[in-house]
């Protein structure tokens, strides 16, 4: 008895198509959920990066280090080191220079460091808008500041040169008609000492500009008696000239939970700008795309420890004005666009 032919051979050549186009589309499914899986290919990223971030305890460097751990995980070949810093202002510097390769920054000191034609400037990309910085006024609560106007004559931290919070202090200063170098006796500090210098009577209130709650002032309201000066009356003059970036900044109202031992027994309106989380048309779009899936996908871990992290959104995350994207950014919110 001769053998049986092929099982394909005995097929009718309509049921062979069939099995054909099913076999076809399987591969393809199979494609896409290696894809999925393993959207990058077999080379994944390797070298280093520096991520300059900000004073050691504020939010930015702690972001900064749960973000290093994230990347870790998702790119293991990176050497990720962190490089704390003033803020805002002196992070872009960083960057643009090439001395990091990202940074956090907000939106009025890009815009501004952009309008100044700083070095570098053209270059700055957007890879994500993450969070917004809410500003904090703190006093004693017993002391007699009721409003930003209410700070003549006092001495009051204002930030560091290369911060976003120098910025908008100097800027919430003069909005209150208040000249930031003569009618207060201005003081160069960063969020690291501003709380022990106002336990100590040394400083009479603080401005600061940080997610919320941002861990230094809550520590300092669990074991010294503060209060949040409201700042939202003085937006309408903020807004008013054409200064780059005002337009950055919008209303914001601060819940009595977020520092609840606070003296603050309803909410204070105040004014916040927008994160953003920067690079430059230099980086590697490959790094730049696995960054920033990282930054997405780690918000829930990032954000058990950073509340402010939890507010980064993919629906938002692509508006990075005034900035471009990034290639490598864009090719990863497509990716992932429904």
């Amino acid at each position: 008895m001769p053998p049986a032919p092929p099982f394909a051979s005995r097929m009718s050549p309509h049921r062979r198509r069939r099995v054909l186009r099913g076999l076809a589309a399987g591969v393809v499914v199979l494609g896409l959920l290696l894809w999925w899986l393993w959207p990058f290919g077999a080379s994944d990223p390797k070298g280093s990066l520096t991520f300059s971030t900000g004073v050691r305890t504020g939010v930015y460097h702690r972001y900064g280090e749960l973000l290093e751990q994230a990347l870790a995980r998702d790119l293991p070949g990176v050497d990720v080191r962190l490089l704390p810093s003033e803020g805002s202002q002196q992070n872009l510097a960083r960057v643009a220079s090439g001395e990091a390769d990202f940074t956090v920054a907000t939106a009025d000191a890009v815009a501004k460091y952009r309008a100044d034609g700083k070095p570098g400037a053209e270059g700055l990309r957007g890879v994500a808008r993450l969070y917004d910085d809410y500003v904090q006024l703190v006093v004693p609560a017993d002391s007699p500041v009721q409003s930003a106007r209410d700070l003549r004559g006092k001495k009051v931290a204002v930030g560091q040169p290369g911060s976003g919070v120098r910025l908008i202090s100097e800027r919430l200063l003069a909005a209150a008609k208040l000249d930031p170098q003569r009618d207060v006796t201005p003081v160069s500090i960063g969020i690291d000492t501003m709380p022990a210098e106002l336990e100590a009577g040394r400083i009479d209130a603080f401005f600061w500009s940080g997610g919320l709650p941002t861990n230094a002032v809550r520590e300092l309201s669990e074991r010294f008696d503060i209060r949040l000066v409201p700042l939202g009356d003085l937006l309408p003059e903020l807004q008013g000239g054409g200064t780059p970036g005002l337009r950055y900044y919008r209303a914001a109202v601060m819940s009595p939970d977020a520092y609840r031992r606070s003296r603050n027994s309803t909410a204070v309106e105040t004014v916040a700008v927008p994160n953003l989380l920067v690079t430059t048309e230099r980086t590697d779009p490959d790094l730049t795309e696995r960054f920033t899936r990282t930054v997405i996908s780690s918000r829930d871990d990032v954000g058990r420890e950073v509340h402010a992290a939890q507010r980064v959104d993919l629906r938002t995350a692509i508006y990075t004005d005034p900035l471009d994207l990034h290639e490598g950014a864009r090719r990863y919110y497509r990716s992932v666009k429904p």
